[in-house]
C-alpha cells in the first residue's frame, strides 16, 4: 500500500507506554502475577522475605516494572521501532478512512464522524470494558473507539498466515465498518434483537445475529478499499482476501477443534467474509452491502 506522503489521523491515543491494566482498572495483571508467583511464594516464609516484597510492591507501584530487566537492550529497541513503523502505518490508513467516508457518507445522508484509535500493549480499559490483546482488535460503540493491540499483526502473519501491510489495513477498515452501522443505527437495532433473543434463552439466535453485522463490516471495508484504489499495489487486495479467508468461523473452530459448531458461530464462514469483502470492493456502493436481507 503506498501511503509513503500521506497524512497520518490525529484521531489516537497512543497507550502504548503505559503498564499493564488489570479487570479492577489498574495494577498488575492476573498473567503476571501467575508468572511470579513461583517466586513470591517463598518470600512469603520468612521475615525477610516479605520485607523484600514490600520493597519490590513500592518500586513497581512507584513506576518501574521489574520486568523490564528480562529483555535485552536491544530486542527492546528493534521491538519498539517495528512497533512504531507499524503505529505510523496505521494511523495514515486511519486517515485514509477519514477521507473516504466524510467524502462517501454524506451522499446518503449521514454525517461521518471519525472514531479514534486507541493503540495499546498488553491491556487496557475501554468504554465496553477491559480490554487486552487476546481479544484481539475491536470496536466500542460506547466510547466510539477501534482498539488494537499491534502485536495482533504478529499474530495475523504468523498463525493466520496472512502477512502483507494491506492485511493489516483490511483488520482496520473493517473496524471502522463497524462505526460507520453505529453511525447509521444498525448496531444499536442489532443490539436489542440480541438482548430480546438472550432474555428467550435463545444463545444460538444471539449469536447469528451476530454474523449479518460482521460481514457488513467486512463489505465495509471492501466500499473503502474501492474509494481508497490510488493507494493500492498489485497484490493488496490479495492479501485482503488472504486475511478475510483464514480469519472465517469454520477455519479458525478447525484449526483449534478439528471440527465446527455452526450454531457457534458469529463472523461468517471464510467463504462468506470473502464474498462480501468482494462485493463492497468491486462496487463502492453502500447500498450493496445489505447482508441482512440476503
Amino acid at each position: 500500500m503506498r501511503l509513503d506522503d500521506e497524512r497520518e489521523s490525529s484521531y489516537v491515543e497512543d497507550r502504548r507506554g503505559e503498564g499493564p491494566v488489570g479487570p479492577g482498572g489498574g495494577g498488575i495483571s492476573l498473567g503476571t502475577a501467575m508468572m511470579l508467583w513461583p517466586l513470591i511464594r517463598p518470600l512469603l516464609r520468612s521475615r525477610i522475605g516479605w520485607i523484600l516484597l514490600a520493597i519490590g510492591a513500592f518500586v513497581y507501584f512507584s513506576g518501574f516494572n521489574p520486568l523490564s530487566l528480562t529483555h535485552s537492550r536491544s530486542s527492546r529497541t528493534v521491538h519498539h521501532a517495528r512497533d512504531d513503523r507499524e503505529a505510523v502505518f496505521i494511523k495514515k490508513v486511519l486517515a485514509s478512512t477519514e477521507d473516504v467516508w466524510s467524502s462517501l457518507l454524506p451522499r446518503y445522508g449521514i454525517r461521518y464522524r471519525p472514531p479514534t484509535l486507541v493503540l495499546y500493549r498488553g491491556s487496557t480499559r475501554s468504554g465496553c470494558g477491559f480490554a487486552q490483546a487476546q481479544m484481539g482488535p475491536f470496536y466500542c460503540p460506547n466510547d466510539q473507539k477501534v482498539y488494537l493491540d499491534l502485536g495482533f499483526f504478529d499474530e495475523l502473519a504468523r498463525r493466520h498466515d496472512a502477512p502483507g501491510d494491506f492485511a493489516q489495513a483490511y483488520v482496520l477498515a473493517h473496524e471502522v465498518g463497524h462505526h460507520v452501522q453505529n453511525l447509521m443505527g444498525i448496531l444499536r437495532k442489532v443490539h436489542a434483537l440480541q438482548q430480546r433473543a438472550l432474555r428467550m434463552g435463545d444463545k444460538v439466535r444471539a449469536n447469528h445475529l451476530q454474523i449479518p453485522v460482521e460481514l457488513q463490516a467486512d463489505c465495509f471495508a471492501g466500499v473503502w478499499a474501492h474509494h481508497a484504489r490510488q493507494y493500492l499495489e498489485p497484490g493488496d487486495i490479495e492479501e485482503a482476501i488472504r486475511a478475510a479467508s483464514h480469519i472465517g468461523d469454520d477455519t479458525l473452530q478447525k484449526q483449534a477443534r478439528g471440527y465446527v459448531v455452526p450454531d457457534s458461530f458469529t463472523h461468517g464462514t471464510s467463504a462468506q467474509r470473502v464474498r462480501w469483502f468482494q462485493v463492497g470492493y468491486r462496487s463502492g456502493d453502500l447500498r450493496s452491502c445489505d447482508t441482512f436481507g440476503r
